[in-house]
Protein backbone atom coordinates (compact mmCIF):
# COMPACT_ATOMS: atom_id res chain seq x y z
CA UNK A 1 0.00 0.00 0.00
CA UNK A 2 1.10 3.84 -0.55
CA UNK A 3 2.52 5.92 2.50
CA UNK A 4 0.00 7.93 3.31
CA UNK A 5 0.22 11.42 2.96
CA UNK A 6 -0.31 12.25 6.89
CA UNK A 7 1.00 9.91 9.37
CA UNK A 8 0.00 11.13 13.38
CA UNK A 9 1.03 8.94 15.67
CA UNK A 10 0.21 8.72 19.45
CA UNK A 11 -0.46 12.22 19.36
CA UNK A 12 -1.02 14.25 22.50
CA UNK A 13 -1.83 17.38 24.25
CA UNK A 14 -1.88 18.67 27.32
CA UNK A 15 -2.35 22.35 29.16
CA UNK A 16 -1.16 23.25 32.36
CA UNK A 17 -2.31 26.77 33.62
CA UNK A 18 0.02 26.09 36.53
CA UNK A 19 -2.90 24.99 39.21
CA UNK A 20 -3.92 21.75 36.95
CA UNK A 21 -2.71 19.87 34.19
CA UNK A 22 -5.87 18.76 31.21
CA UNK A 23 -5.36 16.21 28.53
CA UNK A 24 -7.17 17.75 25.65
CA UNK A 25 -5.84 14.96 23.16
CA UNK A 26 -4.57 11.64 24.34
CA UNK A 27 -3.03 9.31 22.17
CA UNK A 28 -4.47 10.06 18.72
CA UNK A 29 -3.80 7.88 15.47
CA UNK A 30 -4.69 8.77 12.34
CA UNK A 31 -3.65 8.47 8.55
CA UNK A 32 -4.83 10.61 5.67
CA UNK A 33 -4.06 9.29 2.03
CA UNK A 34 -3.51 11.48 -0.61
CA UNK A 35 -6.73 12.89 -2.31
CA UNK A 36 -8.73 11.35 0.08
CA UNK A 37 -11.63 13.06 2.22
CA UNK A 38 -12.26 12.32 5.73
CA UNK A 39 -14.36 13.59 8.25
CA UNK A 40 -13.41 14.27 12.48
CA UNK A 41 -16.46 14.64 13.82
CA UNK A 42 -17.55 14.51 17.43
CA UNK A 43 -19.34 17.10 20.71
CA UNK A 44 -18.01 20.26 20.84
CA UNK A 45 -14.87 19.76 23.53
CA UNK A 46 -13.84 16.05 21.83
CA UNK A 47 -10.57 17.67 20.80
CA UNK A 48 -11.50 17.79 17.24
CA UNK A 49 -9.65 21.25 16.31
CA UNK A 50 -7.24 20.59 19.35
CA UNK A 51 -5.58 17.81 16.98
CA UNK A 52 -5.26 19.57 14.11
CA UNK A 53 -3.60 22.95 16.03
CA UNK A 54 -1.48 20.89 17.37
CA UNK A 55 -0.15 18.95 14.42
CA UNK A 56 0.38 22.47 12.40
CA UNK A 57 2.27 23.98 15.58
CA UNK A 58 -0.23 26.54 16.48
CA UNK A 59 -1.31 26.09 19.97
CA UNK A 60 -0.17 28.60 22.74
CA UNK A 61 3.29 27.88 24.26
CA UNK A 62 1.52 26.36 27.60
CA UNK A 63 0.12 23.30 25.70
CA UNK A 64 2.72 20.36 25.85
CA UNK A 65 2.43 18.28 22.63
CA UNK A 66 4.13 14.79 22.06
CA UNK A 67 3.50 12.34 19.35
CA UNK A 68 4.78 12.52 16.03
CA UNK A 69 2.61 14.30 12.72
CA UNK A 70 4.86 13.43 9.56
CA UNK A 71 4.61 14.04 5.99
CA UNK A 72 6.90 13.59 3.77
CA UNK A 73 9.00 12.42 6.49
CA UNK A 74 9.22 15.10 8.17
CA UNK A 75 8.30 15.12 11.74
CA UNK A 76 6.12 18.41 12.49
CA UNK A 77 6.03 18.24 16.67
CA UNK A 78 9.10 19.70 17.73
CA UNK A 79 9.93 20.59 14.35
CA UNK A 80 11.82 24.66 13.81
CA UNK A 81 9.69 27.38 13.22
CA UNK A 82 11.24 27.58 9.61
CA UNK A 83 10.32 24.00 8.82
CA UNK A 84 6.63 24.96 10.41
CA UNK A 85 6.81 28.09 7.81
CA UNK A 86 7.03 25.59 5.34
CA UNK A 87 4.34 23.32 5.66
CA UNK A 88 1.39 25.57 6.65
CA UNK A 89 -0.68 26.70 4.01
CA UNK A 90 1.72 25.68 0.86
CA UNK A 91 1.38 21.57 1.90
CA UNK A 92 -1.21 21.94 4.58
CA UNK A 93 -4.09 24.53 4.90
CA UNK A 94 -6.67 25.09 7.34
CA UNK A 95 -10.17 27.26 7.18
CA UNK A 96 -11.17 27.62 10.64
CA UNK A 97 -14.68 28.01 12.35
CA UNK A 98 -14.93 31.83 12.12
CA UNK A 99 -13.87 33.70 9.06
CA UNK A 100 -14.85 37.32 10.68
CA UNK A 101 -11.99 37.23 12.92
CA UNK A 102 -9.82 35.41 10.75
CA UNK A 103 -9.42 37.86 8.24
CA UNK A 104 -8.07 41.60 9.17
CA UNK A 105 -10.43 44.04 9.21
CA UNK A 106 -8.23 46.50 8.01
CA UNK A 107 -6.74 45.11 5.05
CA UNK A 108 -8.60 45.15 1.54
CA UNK A 109 -9.21 41.84 0.46
CA UNK A 110 -7.06 42.02 -2.49
CA UNK A 111 -4.02 42.68 -0.37
CA UNK A 112 -5.06 39.70 1.96
CA UNK A 113 -4.69 37.21 -0.50
CA UNK A 114 -2.12 38.44 -2.57
CA UNK A 115 -0.05 38.39 0.68
CA UNK A 116 -0.54 34.44 0.57
CA UNK A 117 0.79 34.02 -2.95
CA UNK A 118 3.76 36.26 -2.32
CA UNK A 119 4.30 33.85 0.86
CA UNK A 120 3.64 30.17 -0.57
CA UNK A 121 4.26 30.87 -4.29
CA UNK A 122 6.52 33.86 -4.79
CA UNK A 123 3.97 35.90 -6.28
CA UNK A 124 3.34 39.64 -6.68
CA UNK A 125 2.32 42.36 -8.80
CA UNK A 126 0.05 42.02 -11.18
CA UNK A 127 0.56 38.12 -11.58
CA UNK A 128 -0.53 37.43 -8.09
CA UNK A 129 -3.47 39.98 -8.91
CA UNK A 130 -4.53 37.77 -11.75
CA UNK A 131 -4.26 34.61 -9.58
CA UNK A 132 -6.76 36.01 -6.44
CA UNK A 133 -8.81 37.01 -9.56
CA UNK A 134 -8.50 32.94 -10.37
CA UNK A 135 -8.78 31.98 -7.19
CA UNK A 136 -11.96 34.20 -6.54
CA UNK A 137 -14.01 32.76 -9.87
CA UNK A 138 -12.76 29.15 -8.69
CA UNK A 139 -14.63 29.74 -4.96
CA UNK A 140 -17.52 31.20 -7.03
CA UNK A 141 -17.11 34.63 -6.30
CA UNK A 142 -18.97 37.06 -8.41
CA UNK A 143 -17.67 40.75 -9.49
CA UNK A 144 -14.04 39.26 -8.29
CA UNK A 145 -12.55 42.19 -9.53
CA UNK A 146 -14.61 44.65 -7.25
CA UNK A 147 -14.59 42.31 -3.78
CA UNK A 148 -11.16 42.93 -4.33
CA UNK A 149 -10.68 46.22 -2.71
CA UNK A 150 -14.02 45.45 -0.72
CA UNK A 151 -12.81 45.27 3.21
CA UNK A 152 -14.52 42.30 5.15
CA UNK A 153 -17.46 44.07 6.80
CA UNK A 154 -18.56 44.69 3.10
CA UNK A 155 -18.68 41.27 2.63
CA UNK A 156 -21.72 38.81 3.59
CA UNK A 157 -20.63 35.19 6.18
CA UNK A 158 -20.86 33.23 3.05
CA UNK A 159 -18.52 35.11 1.04
CA UNK A 160 -15.59 35.94 3.70
CA UNK A 161 -15.92 32.07 4.02
CA UNK A 162 -15.48 31.82 0.35
CA UNK A 163 -12.50 34.04 0.90
CA UNK A 164 -10.76 32.13 3.30
CA UNK A 165 -11.43 28.82 1.21
CA UNK A 166 -9.40 30.99 -1.81
CA UNK A 167 -6.43 32.04 0.73
CA UNK A 168 -6.41 28.20 1.51
CA UNK A 169 -6.15 27.68 -1.58
CA UNK A 170 -3.40 30.05 -2.67
CA UNK A 171 -0.59 27.63 -1.58
CA UNK A 172 -2.01 24.49 -3.52
CA UNK A 173 -1.80 22.58 -0.40
CA UNK A 174 -2.19 18.92 -0.64
CA UNK A 175 -4.30 18.76 2.49
CA UNK A 176 -7.22 20.97 3.14
CA UNK A 177 -8.06 20.95 6.87
CA UNK A 178 -12.12 22.59 7.07
CA UNK A 179 -12.71 23.22 10.57
CA UNK A 180 -16.61 24.21 10.95
CA UNK A 181 -16.56 25.46 7.87
CA UNK A 182 -20.03 26.12 7.88
CA UNK A 183 -21.22 26.90 11.27
CA UNK A 184 -22.14 29.97 11.24
CA UNK A 185 -23.98 30.32 7.59
CA UNK A 186 -27.73 29.47 6.95
CA UNK A 187 -28.61 26.15 5.72
CA UNK A 188 -28.37 26.85 2.41
CA UNK A 189 -25.36 28.76 2.29
CA UNK A 190 -24.08 25.57 3.91
CA UNK A 191 -25.06 23.33 1.09
CA UNK A 192 -23.08 25.68 -0.81
CA UNK A 193 -19.84 25.77 0.96
CA UNK A 194 -19.54 22.15 1.37
CA UNK A 195 -20.57 21.76 -2.44
CA UNK A 196 -18.03 24.22 -3.32
CA UNK A 197 -15.44 22.32 -1.05
CA UNK A 198 -16.66 18.87 -2.71
CA UNK A 199 -15.63 20.10 -6.47
CA UNK A 200 -12.26 21.58 -5.29
CA UNK A 201 -11.12 18.64 -4.15
CA UNK A 202 -12.34 16.50 -7.15
CA UNK A 203 -10.72 19.09 -9.33
CA UNK A 204 -7.51 19.56 -7.24
CA UNK A 205 -7.05 15.94 -6.19
CA UNK A 206 -5.95 17.22 -2.86
CA UNK A 207 -6.78 15.05 0.60
CA UNK A 208 -9.55 17.04 2.44
CA UNK A 209 -10.48 16.10 6.39
CA UNK A 210 -13.55 17.93 7.40
CA UNK A 211 -14.20 18.96 11.47
CA UNK A 212 -17.87 18.53 12.29
CA UNK A 213 -19.91 17.99 15.73
CA UNK A 214 -22.60 17.50 12.70
CA UNK A 215 -22.71 13.85 11.31
CA UNK A 216 -25.04 14.67 8.97
CA UNK A 217 -22.80 17.20 7.35
CA UNK A 218 -20.09 14.86 6.68
CA UNK A 219 -22.46 12.34 5.08
CA UNK A 220 -22.07 12.76 1.84
CA UNK A 221 -18.92 14.97 1.54
CA UNK A 222 -16.56 11.95 2.91
CA UNK A 223 -14.66 8.43 2.27
CA UNK A 224 -13.86 8.18 6.00
CA UNK A 225 -15.29 9.21 8.98
CA UNK A 226 -13.58 9.27 12.26
CA UNK A 227 -15.33 9.53 15.62
CA UNK A 228 -13.72 11.62 18.81
CA UNK A 229 -14.86 11.75 21.90
CA UNK A 230 -12.84 13.14 25.24
CA UNK A 231 -9.73 13.45 23.18
CA UNK A 232 -9.76 9.96 21.74
CA UNK A 233 -10.82 8.47 18.32
CA UNK A 234 -13.45 5.79 19.78
CA UNK A 235 -14.50 4.75 15.98
CA UNK A 236 -13.22 4.93 12.43
CA UNK A 237 -14.86 3.82 9.25
CA UNK A 238 -15.55 4.17 5.70
CA UNK A 239 -18.60 5.95 5.53
CA UNK A 240 -21.29 4.04 4.57
CA UNK A 241 -19.80 1.18 6.63
CA UNK A 242 -20.26 4.20 9.72
CA UNK A 243 -23.30 4.63 9.31
CA UNK A 244 -24.86 1.69 8.58
CA UNK A 245 -23.30 -0.08 11.25
CA UNK A 246 -22.01 1.83 14.18
CA UNK A 247 -20.25 -0.33 16.77
CA UNK A 248 -19.49 2.45 19.33
CA UNK A 249 -22.23 3.26 21.73
CA UNK A 250 -21.17 7.13 21.09
CA UNK A 251 -21.52 6.93 17.54
CA UNK A 252 -24.89 5.26 17.93
CA UNK A 253 -25.57 7.83 19.84
CA UNK A 254 -24.83 10.72 17.90
CA UNK A 255 -26.85 9.18 14.95
CA UNK A 256 -29.95 8.30 16.88
CA UNK A 257 -29.95 12.42 17.77
CA UNK A 258 -30.53 12.54 13.96
CA UNK A 259 -33.89 13.35 12.64
CA UNK A 260 -35.05 11.05 10.17
CA UNK A 261 -36.76 12.44 6.51
CA UNK A 262 -38.85 9.52 5.73
CA UNK A 263 -41.37 7.11 8.12
CA UNK A 264 -43.40 7.98 11.19
CA UNK A 265 -42.38 11.22 13.24
CA UNK A 266 -39.99 9.99 16.31
CA UNK A 267 -39.02 11.95 19.11
CA UNK A 268 -35.17 12.38 18.64
CA UNK A 269 -32.75 10.13 21.36
CA UNK A 270 -30.27 12.80 23.85
CA UNK A 271 -27.16 11.44 25.28
CA UNK A 272 -27.10 12.15 28.70
CA UNK A 273 -24.48 14.64 30.17
CA UNK A 274 -21.85 16.45 28.46
CA UNK A 275 -17.98 15.61 27.66
CA UNK A 276 -15.94 14.94 30.61
CA UNK A 277 -13.86 18.46 31.39
CA UNK A 278 -10.19 17.85 30.35
CA UNK A 279 -8.83 18.14 33.89
CA UNK A 280 -11.45 15.42 35.30
CA UNK A 281 -11.56 12.36 33.07
CA UNK A 282 -12.98 9.07 34.17
CA UNK A 283 -10.47 6.05 34.74
CA UNK A 284 -11.97 3.51 32.32
CA UNK A 285 -14.02 4.00 29.34
CA UNK A 286 -14.60 8.10 29.06
CA UNK A 287 -17.95 7.62 27.36
CA UNK A 288 -19.01 5.13 30.33
CA UNK A 289 -20.61 7.47 32.66
CA UNK A 290 -22.94 8.34 29.40
CA UNK A 291 -23.35 4.63 28.16
CA UNK A 292 -26.55 2.68 28.76
CA UNK A 293 -24.66 -0.48 28.14
CA UNK A 294 -21.54 0.62 30.81
CA UNK A 295 -20.66 -2.67 32.97
CA UNK A 296 -18.63 -1.98 36.27
CA UNK A 297 -15.47 -2.82 34.31
CA UNK A 298 -15.72 -0.05 31.54
CA UNK A 299 -15.40 2.46 34.36
CA UNK A 300 -11.92 1.26 35.71
CA UNK A 301 -10.55 -0.59 32.52
CA UNK A 302 -9.56 1.22 29.14
CA UNK A 303 -11.31 -0.34 26.04
CA UNK A 304 -8.97 -2.25 24.07
CA UNK A 305 -9.11 -1.11 20.14
CA UNK A 306 -11.05 -3.77 18.14
CA UNK A 307 -10.96 -4.42 14.44
CA UNK A 308 -14.37 -4.85 13.18
CA UNK A 309 -14.01 -5.32 9.37
CA UNK A 310 -10.97 -4.26 6.94
CA UNK A 311 -10.25 0.07 8.01
CA UNK A 312 -13.25 0.07 10.60
CA UNK A 313 -12.44 0.07 14.21
CA UNK A 314 -14.35 0.39 17.92
CA UNK A 315 -12.63 1.12 20.66
CA UNK A 316 -15.07 -0.54 23.28
CA UNK A 317 -15.09 -3.19 25.72
CA UNK A 318 -18.21 -4.85 23.67
CA UNK A 319 -18.57 -5.87 20.37
CA UNK A 320 -22.47 -4.71 19.84
CA UNK A 321 -22.29 -6.72 16.11
CA UNK A 322 -24.06 -3.04 15.02
CA UNK A 323 -27.57 -3.56 17.30
CA UNK A 324 -27.82 -0.02 19.37
CA UNK A 325 -27.66 -0.40 22.82
CA UNK A 326 -30.29 2.73 22.69
CA UNK A 327 -33.68 2.45 23.63
CA UNK A 328 -35.99 2.63 20.80
CA UNK A 329 -37.20 6.20 20.00
CA UNK A 330 -40.69 6.49 20.72
CA UNK A 331 -42.98 7.79 18.53
CA UNK A 332 -44.01 12.08 18.82
CA UNK A 333 -47.71 12.72 19.93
Amino acid sequence: MAAPLVSIRGLSVDFDDGRRAARAVDGVDADIAAGEAVGLVGESGSGKSVTWLAALGLLPNRARVSGEVRIGGMNLIGAERRVLEGVRGKRIAMIFQDPSSCLNPVHRIGRQVTEALRLHRGMDGRAAEAEALRLFDQVGIADAKRRLSDYPHQLSGGLNQRVMIAIALAGQPELLIADEPTTALDATIQAQILLLLSRIRRETGMAMVLISHDLGVVAENVDRVCVMYAGRIVEQAPGEALFDTPHHPYTQGLLAALPTLTGPRRRLAAIPGSVPEPWNLPVGCRFAPRCPAAEERCRHEAPPRRVIAPAHQAACHFDVAGQSVWPAQEAAE
